[in-house]
């Protein structure tokens, strides 16, 4: 019989609570002038260069003023609350195509982009074209004014950057998955443990041309001090459709139900407006993320509009074997993997312009 194990709650700056966490904002970075000429110039250059976006590294454009606040942004992510968010950039004053340039070489200094779709593209935008609601399986959430659930991606680091903000509504909102971990681990320590147990993802609602129907993950890895989450129980409970999928047991099902119930209570979740030209660098790690509805402006051109970089880190992290979406990660590691020349959008005026989607 397994040892049971002997857990302990996470005491370091990654657990926190958004109402404690809000009445502060040691969470934000503020641009400098210098900072900002340095960003328009070399954004300006990658749009005169005009480079295959897949062929483009850190050096190549290198940003010496702010590779001391990379250094504390890429800190913040590991070892302190998992986010940043960066302010003052003036996008007002941007085309979207420099807007563009200037997120995607700050991406580079932060990880390796990845590619988001069976395309290629390496930047994606949050731009609703649909009606749709989120409980139409068809529905992409990027496409779509609803609220989203509390979930993690599929890179170490998710980012958006605001280009334009809703007219009312479209809150990011964050919780942190150390302190869901605790509240669980002080509630029903009887149930913690199981945390740390593979689950079955449904696979293929998350991507219709995924290759098999499911993968497994543990909710929570813990290695060498270093704690990781990866959740979303929709995903779980989906997973559960498939006849080849184990049958979740009683416990299981009260763990998913104590885990949500917890990420949803009053003042676990910090909300933040987005404001034209803010960046926010998130771990998956550490944090999950979900947006509340938004009320859209009916001009196109004044539509609620971020931009999405996906990004593998350069430093490697401590998780479990086969934690989180790894097959995904181990599809995606190369920028060009699988991509679609005649289909991708590989330069900056292009990739600055969102795809419709229906």
């Amino acid at each position: 019989m397994a040892k049971p194990l002997t857990l302990q709650p996470i005491t370091t700056s990654a657990a926190w609570r958004g109402d404690e966490l809000g009445r502060g904002g040691d969470w934000i970075y503020l641009l400098d002038d210098v900072q900002l000429a340095e960003l328009e110039a070399a954004g300006a250059q990658l749009i005169a260069d005009n480079p295959d976006l897949r062929r483009v590294e850190p050096g190549d454009y290198p940003l010496e003023s702010l590779q001391e606040a990379v250094a504390q942004w890429k800190e913040r992510l590991d070892v302190g609350h998992g986010f940043v968010l960066v302010r003052g950039l003036r996008t007002q004053l941007y085309s979207d195509a420099l807007s563009a340039a200037i997120y995607y070489l700050l991406g580079l200094l932060m990880g390796e982009p990845m590619r988001q779709n069976e395309l290629g593209d390496l930047i994606d935008h949050i731009y609703a074209t649909s009606d749709k609601t989120l409980d139409d399986p068809t529905a992409l959430s990027k496409s779509i004014r609803d609220k989203l659930p509390f979930h993690s991606d599929s890179s170490d680091v998710v980012s958006l950057m605001c280009l334009r903000p809703s007219k009312a509504g479209g809150a990011s909102c964050l919780v942190s998955g150390a302190q869901i971990y605790n509240e669980i681990l002080a509630r029903r320590p009887d149930l913690a443990p199981l945390l740390f147990e593979p689950f079955h993802w449904d696979w293929r609602r998350q991507d219709p041309d995924a290759p098999a129907n499911t993968y497994c993950s543990p909710i929570i890895s813990l290695v060498d001090g270093t704690f990781s989450m990866y959740a979303g129980s929709l995903y779980i409970l989906t997973a559960q459709d498939f006849p080849e999928v184990p049958r979740l047991t009683e416990a299981q099902r009260e763990l998913l139900e104590l885990f949500e119930a917890i990420t949803y209570e009053p003042g676990m979740a910090i909300e933040m407006d987005f404001r034209p030209g803010d960046i926010q660098w998130l771990s998956n790690h550490a944090a999950l993320h979900s947006r509340t509805e938004f009320i859209d402006y009916p001009e196109p051109q004044r539509r609620r509009h971020l931009m999405r970089l996906w990004l593998r880190r350069r430093e490697p992290r401590a998780v479990t074997p086969g934690f989180g979406k790894s097959v995904v990660q181990n599809r995606t590691t190369h920028r060009d993997a699988g991509a679609d020349d005649s289909k991708g959008n590989f330069h900056i005026v292009e990739a600055a312009v969102p795809r419709v989607m229906p």
